[in-house]
């Protein structure tokens, strides 16, 4: 199991497009990952639902955790996304 901690760079935190960029890259992956609140519960990081739901904001700390032979691609490419302030990426 791999994990990382990110701070969300984008303005609108995890909502609208970040959330759908996020949400797109994560279901690429044929591996379980999950992402939530530093200190919280995590959830499913291929559904637009829970990620909406999680209400991040921009310069949040975030919680990325992935398993599966493909969970370092997968969170480098998660933290890119969240770490590149929007129209950037």
């Amino acid at each position: 199991m791999s994990e990382r901690v990110v701070t969300v760079v984008p303005e609108d935190g995890l909502h609208a497009r970040p959330a759908s960029n996020f949400v797109e890259a994560a279901s690429e992956y044929d591996i379980e990952i999950q992402v939530g609140h530093v200190d919280g519960d995590l959830v499913n990081a291929a559904s637009m639902l829970a990620i909406t739901g999680l209400g991040v904001t921009a310069g949040e700390d975030v919680r990325l955790v992935a398993e599966g032979r493909e969970a370092e691609a997968a969170l480098d490419e998660l933290e890119r996304i969240l770490s590149t302030p929007e129209g950037e990426g």
